[in-house]
């Protein structure tokens, strides 16, 4: 079994999960991360979200102003004058605790693996901090273990929520004609397990710890066997839902041959964060 991924000495993915680096003049070029207020900036982030992704699943720009005005955020990353990433969250709120849903996070290609989306996350974090939210929330494909594994091992998140075919069967490329199904991403922004995996710092299971392992070949399978893609996503809602079920929480991803695991831990024994129970919604 290999050790839990890591970060390199540039911050980002390890090579065998990523696409090629950047430059090193596009990867140290130096990158604004701020709010963004106007219908321009707005528009900007759209067609961003659209080249990312297409035109079927990028929500309008009045999303962007509701979001704005209402207490969620937009959130820019630039290259000079140039919008390369950006992040919009909505205000919500559960039991009467006010918290954010972060709906989409998107990065030019080129940029991708140089740390914006990161950065961006990090400043979504102090924002939220210093306006006394303690969390923010995302859905993400469990089939998607890069994704998983910067929610999970890079950010601090864990998952205890699944959610099967969430927005419904798209057109999208991008769903690749499945259900989507999701888990629920919490980011527990004050808590000493967040704190102390921002800082790096290594969390191993414990001995309670169970395993959901998915090929680490996932994302050639989804494009090239959509049938194999399909049985996979089945067998692993099935398993997540039986031990969430348990109280069971997606703690972190870690590479075991040529598989990736997802880790999870009873809800009780995660190091550093003490959940509070899941309010009916």
């Amino acid at each position: 079994m290999r050790a839990p991924f890591e970060l390199n000495s540039a911050g980002n993915l390890p090579y065998n999960l990523v696409s090629l680096p950047m430059t090193q003049s596009r990867a140290t070029r130096e990158i604004e991360i701020r709010h963004c207020a106007s219908l321009a900036e707005y528009d900007e982030c759209i067609r961003l979200a659209k080249l990312v992704w297409g035109g079927d699943i990028v929500v309008p720009s009045p999303i962007f102003v509701v979001a704005h005005h209402t207490g969620g955020q937009v959130l820019g990353a630039f290259d000079g004058a140039t919008l390369v990433g950006f992040t919009l969250a909505l205000a919500a709120m559960r039991a009467g605790k006010p918290y954010l849903h972060s709906h989409m996070t998107a990065v030019l290609p080129e940029f991708r693996d140089s740390g914006v989306g990161r950065r961006l996350k990090l400043f979504q974090r102090e924002d939220a901090i210093k306006r006394g939210i303690d969390l923010i929330e995302w859905t993400f494909d469990p089939l998607d273990l890069k994704n998983a594994h910067f929610n999970l091992n890079i950010l601090g998140a864990v998952s205890r929520r699944y959610i099967p075919d969430c927005y419904g069967v798209t057109a999208s490329p991008l769903h690749g004609g499945l259900p989507t199904d999701r888990l629920v991403a919490e980011w527990w922004l004050g808590s000493e397990r967040v704190r102390l995996i921002l800082d790096s710092k290594t969390l191993p299971p414990t001995r309670r710890a169970q395993r959901i392992a998915l090929p680490e070949s996932m994302d050639a399978i989804k494009a090239s066997d959509r049938a194999a893609a399909a049985r996979i996503q089945r067998e692993t809602r099935e398993q997540f839902q039986q031990w969430l079920a348990k109280d069971y929480v997606a703690a972190s991803v870690e590479a075991r041959d040529a598989e990736i695991a997802y880790v999870l831990e009873p809800a009780a024994s995660i190091e550093g964060l003490i959940l509070p129970k899941v309010a009916e919604e």
